[in-house]
């Protein structure tokens, strides 16, 4: 279906971009404004890729002419305040026309938002026995899909969660297919209740699915509307074989005995819950299980894959590969030539799918790294297209005045894609149906870059097939309404650069709690997930910058804090070198034995996991009252070294206290806790010559709060 894809939530002045999915590129396509409130002079452009910007709140309609059909896309719009703000082009606009030395964007000021008032939504759907026949008189009850939206105010808003008003969207293919089935328009069925937080659609509206979205609107005094991120909640009639997993089914009686799955769109796979990610930067990885670092060519996959064991055994559980595809020789592989082969210096293609396979056997799970926003200048088109304005491939690259391509920084050996070009998104696309099904997600490189609605047709191409197929976006920094429809799990530059600065000795340890505290703030929904690292292959190692002991808190911080934990392969032996050859024979067994400790203890108690909350704690090494003495740490380490937070669920509770400085602190917590660290199993309660119980940490201490 060439459809354009689930409606768009914008901000008067906001540009999206629209394009028909599964393109044909022979094939003719044409875009129109079918309806607009009144007093909008909105046009769209005549491109089969083009743009739409609202000028006045209300709802478009947008229809688009194609082969297979006439389709008809819903754009909510809501007023906002873009004076001297430049937001042509959508949520990644910023982001994608930064240049190298630029400082990070924050995304909540292009738009016009002071980044503290974005509310947040949560949809939840179920389907339940109606109150009355299906033509309103007694009898037979006619099932109902029952929508519920919970908003939430942002952290920093002074509204209540009664202030909030929340707008539904019924997605324009479902309508489309119940009226092409004869079925009553879902739209002219649905039912809200009084306060707007609930919709309902009577079950014979709707054909295979109904998918609706939604969003939540905070209106301060004075202030233009803040609107969440957009959640998204189906019903699905079960047995129909989409082949779509996840959700949960529930049997319900009624006219057609059918039974129904309902799935919340936007939640992360189910195994990412619990996931921790190892990245193997691969022409490196296993450079040193040779003392002469001459590996022999082509045995690169099959090294990585002997090396799955010992990686297993250390407690991760999903791998990340750097690009595997055939390159131009720059060993990172992130310039392409060839999107569907590997590169022969890695090995051939059943090398890879049996690395993937003894991956799966040792219970991991394995991402592909996916580049879209460029190729290599080797590439076959490229080669053709460079100084030839009738080549047929020209079209398909961004191009300067000054005749070279489109990049970013000082890549010179890379060409942007012209993703407005057809031919270029049925490549893509192509490349996606190439590999989706051999690994288990994609980590999108450069996602930033790349535009919204690539991402929105990627994510229901795969999640169509597989609802647990990971989408991990690479954007930094990160960017909530890339939670919206496009990705699962979101880099999280804005923890590892607090962490950096914490073991530089700039900030605080107090502070990592507020980057945490800042995915609420500027909007991200609580099911939006988050990748955090101290290192990667585009990093300096942490320990060289800034020493093994803040290297071994920071560690901890991305275990014990709520997200899915990345190790860069060699930082759990201490590697001191960013992209080399890893040195197994020189591993430094306890750093290795404390990222074995730690995982095990997180995948030994939920608290540490996504489920469990966060909370502060008061923390000292004085006596006395807790709440009223200022913070100190013992002997050489100063109070800003330190830090204290508990993880906690229903079922328990836990102190974890870091350590950044290289001497231990003996701290003291407003909680009555267990003496015993979970860590090392040894007890970690020291008294002083006052009396007064302290934990005494090293690098992290993670103990039982008592129970009241």
């Amino acid at each position: 279906m060439h459809h354009p894809g689930p409606p768009r939530f914008l901000a008067t002045g906001e540009t999206t971009e629209l394009a028909p999915r599964d393109p044909d590129p022979s094939a003719s396509y044409a875009w129109r404004v079918v309806d607009a409130p009144p007093g909008s002079e909105a046009t769209v452009g005549s491109d089969s890729v083009t743009e739409f910007t609202p000028d006045v709140p209300g709802r478009y309609r947008i229809g688009l002419d194609a082969p297979d059909d006439d389709h008809l896309l819903t754009v909510r719009a809501f007023p906002s305040s873009y004076e001297g703000v430049d937001v042509e082009g959508g949520s990644g606009t910023a982001i994608r026309d930064r240049v190298a030395g630029d400082e990070p964007v924050d995304y909540a000021e292009t738009r016009g938002e002071s980044g503290t008032g974005r509310p947040r939504v949560r949809l939840d759907a179920s389907v339940e026995s109606g109150g009355a026949g299906s033509d309103g008189a007694s009898g037979e009850a006619d099932p109902e899909v029952v929508v519920r939206a919970t908003p939430t105010p942002n952290p920093q808003s002074s509204l209540d969660a009664e202030d909030l008003r929340v707008t539904f969207v019924v997605d324009d293919r479902d309508v489309a297919s119940a009226v092409a089935e004869g079925r009553t328009n879902p739209r002219d069925a649905l039912e809200t209740d009084d306060d707007g937080r609930e919709l309902r659609v009577p079950v014979s509206a709707i054909t295979d699915r109904l998918r609706v979205h939604g969003v939540a609107v905070a209106a301060e005094p004075g202030q233009e509307p803040r609107v969440s991120v957009a959640d998204a909640v189906a019903v699905e009639r079960s047995g129909e074989g989409s082949g779509r997993g996840g959700g949960e089914s529930e049997a319900i009686g009624g006219p057609s005995g059918a039974a129904f799955e309902t799935v919340r769109l936007n939640d992360p796979p189910t195994w990412t819950r619990d996931a921790t990610v190892y990245e193997v930067y691969v022409r490196t990885f296993a450079d040193g299980d040779d003392a002469d670092g001459d590996d022999e060519r082509g045995e690169t996959f099959a090294a990585i894959a002997d090396r799955i064991p010992a990686i297993a055994d250390l407690g991760v559980d999903t791998l990340w590969l750097t690009p595997v595809l055939q390159h131009d020789g720059k060993p990172h592989g992130y310039n392409i030539t060839d999107f569907f082969d590997v590169a022969e210096d890695l090995g051939d293609r059943d090398d890879y799918e049996a690395l993937v396979e003894r991956a799966h056997d040792h219970g991991m799970r394995v991402l592909f790294d996916f580049v879209a926003n460029h190729t290599a200048r080797e590439h076959e088109w490229f080669a053709d297209a460079y100084q030839n304005p009738n080549s047929p491939y020209r079209d398909r690259y961004e191009w300067q005045e000054s005749g070279e391509p489109g990049t970013y920084f000082d890549w010179e050996l890379i060409a942007n894609l012209n993703h407005a070009n057809l031919e270029v998104r049925r490549f893509l696309l192509d490349v996606v149906d190439e590999w989706a099904p051999i690994v288990d997600g994609f980590r999108c490189d450069m996602a930033w870059a790349v535009p919204d609605s690539f991402w929105r047709e990627l994510r229901d191409r795969v999640k169509d097939i597989d609802r647990e197929f990971l989408l991990m976006d690479e954007t930094i920094p990160y960017i909530p309404g890339f939670h919206e429809g496009m990705f699962d799990v979101h880099f999280d530059a804005t923890l590892y650069f607090q962490l950096r600065q914490i073991g530089r000795g700039v900030d605080p340890a107090s502070s990592l709690l507020d980057a945490i505290d800042q995915r609420a703030e500027i909007g991200f929904p609580d099911h939006a997930e988050f990748l955090q690292y101290i290192e990667n292959h585009d990093e300096t190692r942490y320990r060289v910058e800034c020493g093994d002991a803040a290297a071994a808190a920071a560690g901890a911080a991305t275990v014990t804090l709520p997200g899915v934990p990345m190790i860069y392969a060699g930082q759990e032996i201490g590697q001191r070198g960013r992209r080399d050859a890893i040195a197994w024979e020189h591993a430094r067994e306890g750093v290795r034995d404390r990222y074995e400790r730690l995982l095990a203890v997180r995948a030994d108690h939920p608290a540490l996991g996504p489920e469990g909350d966060l909370d502060r704690v008061a923390y000292h090494v004085a006596s006395g009252d807790l709440s009223e003495r200022p913070i100190v740490a013992s002997g050489d380490v100063h109070p800003d070294d330190v830090v204290a937070f508990r993880r906690s669920t229903d079922e328990e509770s836990l102190v974890v206290v870091l350590n950044f400085a290289p001497e231990p602190a003996s701290v003291a917590v407003g909680v009555d806790h267990d003496d015993q660290d979970l860590v090392t199993g040894d007890p970690s309660v020291v008294v002083d010559g006052e009396g007064s119980e302290r934990i005494r940490v090293d690098d992290v201490a993670i103990v039982r709060e008592a129970e009241q």
